[in-house]
């Protein structure tokens, strides 16, 4: 019984092993390098683990808040958990039998199902809790510069055959082990004289390369993820080369086939290790909770369907699946409607090979492209299972990390990259030349066109180019001296805007500078392309204004004034709809003057018992008036002006019963001639300077300095030169928002609050010519992309307006409904009425010499479902063979009627032209624009 209590007593507290266990992570994390060994452990035990050690401590949610554990209402202390539980991670019926060892299921989502824990961690907790079984992977350096520290979690898998005597084998391996290693373990198990075998590159069963270079890693050769690799041995002399004709084909049938078979994951997780040799993502992140207690699992938004629902065996090839990684629905939407555009899908199930180029700074030294290649080459091939694209995935993060992750993102940014890395990849032009663009100078559209266009091909030549790139005019305008320039500009796709309207409803406050009116909101209707001066109109017109007035308009960000609106030209598409507008009712004829800007603030004070102040905040809205400078100005003059700005806000019964013992209270203010706010006649208005209290008033001075304006009236104010406008701020105590009614200075209204009715979808379809049409309209450039006119000297906000030129064989047209804000996500659920057939685009072709009909045929397209930062997406296909479509989902596929490929779901369209016999006349789609400018994002 002794020995029992000793025992107990030894055993550390749930505090002692949260202090022991993050100590050791603390010392690991600083100290990982290449060859460390990490640990899976399940999340499933991991959290409960961190439960019990945190049971006495706040429980942080998903929102950032927290909550204590209230242990008097039924709450009990949380039990110590059973030995460590790896189980759900393996395949077990693969452990009794696999010579690989143990076998890690094939979905699996670091921070979803399990964590990676350094090795003295995981010998810590394994010493505490036993169990298993143990899951151990290395460290390995990956990245383009071989630098960042990731975690293998899945090697290779190779299948070795035997043949002919069909014998199998399965092995795993490292993609960072060296080919003598894969040679040397291939003899060892078939007990061959190494001296006798040959190792090829067999991708798609086709020899590329002879995979001598012992010392070369497996990664350095390109061998990816199910990829096939032939072991030939022969008692042939003259070597493995004589073996092979030109066909690809074994001269001698009694060869060892090595296969390599479709790996069941990615080699590496979700960001790995970090550069600075930290803990993987996931990883630190659930350690870090040994300090801040649990969290609740992360849950994915996305969850794998299950298998195809088409069956493909002895079926048509291009009905395989992808499996949905974690949110990595975005990707396969993509990568489906790419794999089935047939020009895709016959090149890459081809040699393209010698047209990678290995050099291009641009590219991803041909990666991408091998990868994406492979990755068709299993979507075509019949028979097959759900693939899980984590080899591509892995190649994705490896070169563009803003897809790592299991993060939602847009399929539309996804496709850019993907159209843009592949044909930088395919790039047939290995050095390219420097060519200057000159300007039309009057010269004929066809001329100018085809010089742009020559000049393009010259740096710009592959599969991609030859698909799906067009050319565009885009015609400038200068609204001062009228300069036109003519410009011929590549596009890899089309983003045409959903609003069909072409007026736009926008909402300003208008306030008055001479106590006049209360502030009221004033919603009116200007052109969706129009300028600032047609917003003014409009107000003006709406709220009335006098013929010796003007507005002066503003915009408001965090209770101050963000900038003037003064340009009468600036683009309304500058202003957002979630931005805040002020206009201000101001003296036409006020010469020589500055702006008064008055700022209110309140005093904030910290949440809790002790209510400690936490000083004046700025709140509510800014209030404008103007002040002439001819005269010198005092401190009582403001204070005049202030009286009279505030006055219509003024409670009823301060106006009747003042509160004189209060200097903070106005009085008498029904006297006040709000004519006081032109300062040139203040001297009328003065005597009544001493009939009203003191507001707390202060001025900030050119040395940024404040000044106190209730005392010392008839001290002159000194502004500075260099401003226009005068800062002055005004202390609200309780006292004095008692007297105000200053809730019209608050909640002030966005240009567009969107609503029901804004976000509910369109009665009559929008057309999809109609989006195009706006998209070639003619339109002012928005001012952060201001045009530098050669003619004037100086940048312009010049009107732009598009014209299609060239068409691709593969249109790609991107409905542009997402739109993005500072603190606002939109998304239109505009259904969009596009033609399945004979979408005909001849008259929207501004070159005329072209007499060939431009008529095109969808036949895929991506799907986005849900709102913004979530959502699902889906792709509809039209296998070309059968002329029917599908519904690709994940791994999940299903034949659907054409009357259903239309909804109001549709993102991103797949057109691809109808061969005609009426023209001959190229438009030059063999190869089209820009790889640096592929959006024609306007």
């Amino acid at each position: 019984m002794a020995e029992v209590l000793m025992c107990r007593a030894s055993e550390p507290t749930p505090e002692e092993e949260k202090l022991t266990i993050r100590d050791i992570a603390m010392a690991a994390e600083s100290q990982t390098k290449e060859g460390d060994t990490f640990y899976l452990i399940t999340q499933r035990w991991w959290q409960d683990w961190l439960e019990y050690v945190n049971q006495n401590q706040a429980t942080c949610t998903n929102d950032g808040s927290s909550f204590e554990h209230n242990d008097s209402v039924g709450s009990s202390t949380t039990k110590k958990p059973s030995g460590i539980d790896n189980s759900d991670l393996i395949y077990e019926a693969a452990f009794e039998a696999s010579t690989t060892g143990v076998e890690l299921h094939d979905t699996l989502v670091e921070g979803t199902d399990y964590i990676l824990l350094p090795q003295e961690v995981w010998n810590q907790l394994y010493a505490w809790y036993g169990g298993g079984p143990t899951l151990a992977r290395k460290v390995i350096n990956s990245g383009l510069s071989q630098t960042e520290l990731s975690v293998e979690v899945y090697p290779l898998r190779l299948q070795l055959h035997l043949m002919p005597k069909g014998d199998q084998s399965a092995i795993r391996i490292s993609k960072k082990e060296r080919i003598g290693e894969l040679h040397r373990k291939a003899c060892e198990i078939f007990d061959l004289n190494s001296d006798q075998v040959c190792v090829w590159d067999y991708f798609s069963h086709r020899k590329h390369a002879l995979m001598n270079d012992m010392d070369k890693t497996l990664d350095d050769a390109n061998i990816q993820m199910d990829q096939d690799i032939l072991v030939e041995v022969t008692e042939n002399t003259h070597g493995c080369g004589s073996l092979v004709h030109e066909n690809g084909s074994a001269e001698n049938e009694s060869v060892l086939a090595l296969v390599v078979e479709p790996c069941r994951a990615s080699l590496s997780t979700a960001g790995g290790l970090a550069a600075s040799k930290g803990l993987s993502r996931n990883g630190n992140s659930e350690l870090s909770q040994l300090q801040t207690g649990t969290s609740s699992v992360t849950e994915l938004n996305n969850k794998t369907h299950g298998t195809s629902g088409v069956s493909t065996r002895g079926s048509s090839a291009g009905l395989t699946g992808l499996l949905n990684l974690g949110n990595t629905c975005f990707m396969n939407s993509a990568i489906q409607c790419l794999v089935h555009t047939p020009e895709f899908a016959r090149y890459f199930q081809e040699d393209y090979h010698q047209e990678i180029n290995w050099h291009n700074p641009l590219g991803m030294v041909g990666e991408l492209a091998l990868a994406f290649g492979d990755l068709l080459r299993k979507l075509w091939a019949p028979g097959r299972t759900p693939v899980a694209p984590r080899a591509f995935k892995a190649k994705l993060a490896r070169f563009a990390p803003q897809f790592s992750g299991y993060n939602q993102h847009d399929s539309q940014e996804l496709l850019a990259f993907l159209l843009d890395g592949l044909h930088e990849d395919l790039n047939r032009v290995k050095h390219k030349p420097y060519i200057k663009s000159r300007d039309a100078d009057g010269r004929p559209d066809e001329e100018v066109a085809d010089e742009y266009w020559a000049n393009h091909i010259a740096r710009n030549d592959s599969i991609i180019v030859d698909v799906c790139q067009g050319q565009y005019k885009s015609t400038l305008v200068c609204p001062v001296c009228n300069k036109i320039s003519v410009t011929f500009d590549p596009f890899m796709y089309l983003s045409l805007p959903l609003q069909s309207t072409n007026t736009r409803t926008m909402t300003v406050t208008v306030f008055t500078c001479d106590g006049s009116a209360l502030p009221a909101a004033c919603t009116v209707t200007v052109p969706k392309q129009g300028r600032c001066r047609d917003l003014i109109q409009a107000l003006s017109n709406a709220c009335s204004l006098k013929h010796n007035e003007k507005l002066l308009l503003t915009e408001i960000r965090s209770h101050l004034i963000h900038r003037f609106l003064e340009d009468p030209l600036m683009s309304l598409s500058s202003i957002k709809d979630d931005d805040h507008l002020t206009a201000y009712k101001i003296p036409k004829f006020v010469k020589n003057s500055k702006f008064l800007q008055l700022i209110h603030r309140r005093e904030e004070q910290e949440t809790g018992n002790s209510q400690r102040t936490m000083g004046w905040k700025p709140y509510g809205t800014p209030l404008v008036s103007p002040i002439s400078c001819d005269d010198a100005i005092t401190r009582g003059d403001i204070q005049l002006i202030v009286h009279t700005m505030l006055s219509p806000m003024l409670r009823t019964e301060n106006l009747r019963h003042p509160d004189v013992s209060d200097t903070n209270t106005l009085s008498e203010v029904s006297d006040l001639d709000p004519k006081l706010v032109d300062s040139t006649q203040k001297k009328s208005g003065s005597s009544k300077l001493t009939a009203l209290p003191k507001l707390p008033l202060q001025l900030v001075d050119e040395n940024n300095a404040c000044i106190d304006l209730s005392v010392g009236e008839q001290k002159a104010v000194k502004f500075s030169s260099s401003s226009k406008s005068i800062l002055v701020f005004v202390d609200w105590s309780q006292k004095l928002l008692g007297n105000y009614d200053t809730h019209y200075l608050e909640n002030l209204p966005e240009v567009l609050k969107y609503g029901p009715v804004a976000k509910r979808a369109r009665t009559e379809p929008l057309s999809l010519y109609t989006c195009l049409e706006a998209f070639l309209r003619e339109e002012p450039l928005v001012p952060e992309d201001m045009w530098y006119c050669p003619r004037c000297k100086e940048r312009r906000q010049a009107s732009k307006k598009l014209d299609l030129w060239r068409l691709p064989e593969v249109l790609v047209i991107h409905l542009k409904r997402f739109s993005y804000s500072r603190s606002l996500k939109h998304k239109l659920e505009t259904f969009v009425n596009f033609p399945i057939h004979d979408f005909n685009l001849t008259n929207y072709v501004a070159n005329k010499s072209n007499t060939r009909h431009q008529l095109y045929e969808l036949y895929a397209l991506t799907n986005h479902f849900g709102g913004m930062g979530s959502g699902h997406y889906t792709a509809h296909i039209k296998l070309l063979d059968e002329h029917r479509w599908y519904n690709f989902d994940d791994s999940h596929i299903s034949p659907i009627n054409e009357e259903d490929v239309k909804s109001a779901s549709a993102y991103v369209l797949f057109y691809r032209r109808v061969k005609t016999d009426d023209a001959t006349v190229s438009n030059g789609a063999q190869s089209s624009a820009g790889h640096n400018n592929f959006s024609s994002q306007k």
